[in-house]
């Protein structure tokens, strides 16, 4: 088992945009995004993206492409994935409210690098980074993120084929 940061709403089935909440649930993981600038490219079986300065996520839940990267300028609300700090220098998207969308069910739910004392997250699961990048080469386009209440009997798992 990792530590790991949630949400500073706790673990909830009924998220909601701005909660603070991290979703209950079994999700897919998307693509890796990394600062190119801040490190190398670890081994990992998830599409990779090197991130860019105008990178975004649209967090406004009336906007066409909400819970969906942008580039920057963008004039709803949204989140800059390009961030002074160190947090998102690896990000995994987790596939939250993605099939369909459901517009004010939540956006930008990401696995990133945790804050000193594992502070609490917007939503997101934030991990060491030496966590992190033990963990990026079992990763897969058919690995499951698990998030329960009970990590003893909600693991990372891989989907059963």
């Amino acid at each position: 088992m990792l530590p790991c940061a949630l949400g500073k709403g706790g673990v909830t089935r009924a998220k909601c945009e701005g909660d603070g909440a991290t979703p209950l649930g079994r999700f897919a993981l998307g693509a890796l995004y990394l600062r190119p600038d801040r490190g190398r490219r670890p081994r990992c079986g998830l599409p990779t993206r090197w991130m860019r300065p105008d990178d975004g996520w649209c967090d406004a839940p009336g906007d066409r492409l909400y819970n969906r990267p942008v580039r920057l300028p963008y004039p709803a609300s949204h989140e800059r994935m390009w961030r002074d700090d160190d947090v998102y220098d690896r990000v995994i998207d987790i596939r939250y409210n993605r099939g369909p969308i459901r517009p004010g069910r939540g956006s930008a739910i990401f696995m990133h690098l945790a804050r000193p004392g594992f502070a609490p997250t917007a939503g997101c699961v934030a991990l060491r980074r030496a966590d992190l990048d033990r963990l990026l080469p079992r990763l897969g386009p058919g690995t499951l993120l698990v998030i329960g209440t009970d990590p003893r009997r909600f693991p990372l798992s891989r989907k059963q084929k």
